[in-house]
């Protein structure tokens, strides 16, 4: 079965429980309201027959409004949290058209008049359970089907470097079962040997192969990973594979991750690109300052007691302070002293600084311990609350790699036109310790440019879930 006849399937069954889902949680709503006594009595003598015509609107209304927002349009896995957001906003839309259209098309004003309200709220917060429950079932099952070998789209990629790497990394991943690497490819024959496997995908060969490979493999996909080659070079390697049924996906190079969201202007009729400003401005700024003032108050108040056992265990270990504090650059490139949890020995930087490694032997017991679960890094929570940090953003760096990183990275530093961050969208994604800073910069940068409060949310959320799985925590 091809992939994009159990993505029309999914589609349809998604389609059907959306509606369904609907119409239960109006059943659900009003038995509800006439059991619980909250938050008065329940009101209105109406029948669930009078709220039929609401009904049926909420469940035509559901799947149009999920139409619009793109949620059946996601053949690929897609965040939870996205999900929840993108139902929740089109649930609630569709319930206050509903009862608008309703009101205006009821005869009987007398029924309008004696609408449970409760009924309606406890309507409301089922739609969303409901939905999202059977959202995540039909997106569940649907992922056996495919890491059974059912339904998944045969990729090829092009390309061996660090991009290519990362690419295969994410495609094996089990959040991205609907693929199968089928192999990679380099770029071109330059006299020099290629290795047999990258990431645990056999190399198959060179580009100008792709025409056999793709009949021999039935690749449903290509993608090119080489953002540093020309686009004349990209053009060519399009070329190879044909004009057949294969999807081609191509890596933005360097530039559009810096460019980021762009817009056309007119200047005498010579159209020019407009690049967005990636600083936070006006209400923007407020809001996310609010936002680390209220979590980063909040942190420091729940976890004190924690904070206490650590300092004692740090201090019954060994000699030296319990907190160790580094020259940090923030927000602008200005240096700040980042505070956290001293991890090591009070020797460990005496022949310069250096990344942190596996098994580290500079490490305290007790340092392995808390760096393991991220605990060495919770006292930033008091350079947020001071202004200097932020909740999520960009890695904080030190002087002696940013010199570095500013020299060779292009946009580098457009990372420090925002507070560096306790967490970030970099480290959620596996770019922490010892990884490629080139794809750290992307991330970070796409952050930037893409911030809203749900984001810094929704990080939170994810870094939360993956404190006891953390890769790169040493």
């Amino acid at each position: 079965m091809k992939s994009a006849h159990l993505t029309a399937i999914s589609t349809v069954l998604l389609v059907v429980s959306d509606a369904l889902c609907s119409v239960a949680a109006f059943v659900a709503g009003y038995y509800l309201r006439s059991a619980i006594s909250f938050p008065n009595p329940a009101e209105g003598p109406l029948s669930l027959q009078s709220y039929f015509t609401m009904i049926a609107i909420q469940a035509f209304f559901i799947i149009v409004m999920f139409f619009f927002y793109r949620l059946y349009h996601q053949p690929r896995p897609h965040s939870f949290f996205n999900e929840l957001y993108a139902v929740f906003g089109s649930v609630s839309v569709t319930f206050m058209l509903s009862l608008a259209i309703t009101i205006v098309t009821i005869k009987n004003t007398d029924i309008y008049f004696n609408f449970s309200r409760g009924m309606l709220v406890y309507a409301w917060i089922s739609s969303i359970i409901l939905i999202m429950a059977s959202r995540t079932f039909i997106h569940w099952l649907f992922r056996k089907v495919r890491s059974a070998g059912v339904g998944r789209d045969r990729v090829l990629i092009v390309g061996l470097g660090d991009v290519a790497r990362l690419i295969a990394q994410k495609i094996r991943s089990p959040s991205s079962v609907p693929y199968e690497v089928m192999g990679a490819v380099a770029q071109k024959k330059n006299g020099s040997s290629v290795p047999k496997e990258m990431e645990g995908v056999p190399v198959l060969g060179f580009a100008e192969d792709l025409p056999r490979l793709i009949a021999e493999h039935r690749i449903d996909e290509i993608i090119i990973a080489l953002p540093e080659v020309s686009h004349q070079e990209t053009l060519a390697i399009i070329g190879l594979c044909g004009r057949g049924a294969t999807r081609i996906r191509v890596f933005p190079d360097t530039f559009l991750f810096i460019a980021g969201q762009v817009s056309i202007e007119d200047l005498g009729g010579l159209p020019l690109l407009s690049l967005r400003d990636v600083a936070m401005h006006g209400w923007r700024l407020a809001v996310k300052r609010l936002f680390d003032l209220a979590v980063s108050f909040t942190g420091i108040v729940l976890l004190s007691p924690l904070f206490l056992l650590v300092a004692v265990l740090i201090k019954l270990e060994s000699r030296g302070p319990v907190f160790y504090t580094q020259e940090r650059m923030g927000l602008d490139v200005k240096p700040f002293r980042m505070l956290k949890f001293r991890s090591m020995r009070e020797d460990a930087e005496v022949a310069g600084p250096g990344w942190t490694m596996p098994d580290d032997p500079r490490r305290t017991r007790v340092g392995a311990v808390i760096r393991r679960f991220n605990i060495d890094e919770l006292p930033q929570l008091f350079n947020v609350l001071a202004g200097q940090m932020s909740i999520v953003g960009p890695r904080a760096e030190r002087p002696y790699y940013v010199e570095q990183f500013m020299k060779s990275i292009p946009g580098y530093m457009n990372r420090h036109r925002e507070k560096a961050g306790l967490t970030g969208w970099a480290q959620v994604n596996g770019l922490r310790g010892d990884t490629s800073i080139e794809e750290r910069t992307k991330y970070d940068l796409w952050y930037i440019e893409n911030w809203s409060l749900f984001l810094d949310f929704k990080i939170l959320v994810r870094q939360f879930f993956q404190l006891l799985n953390s890769r790169n925590a040493y």
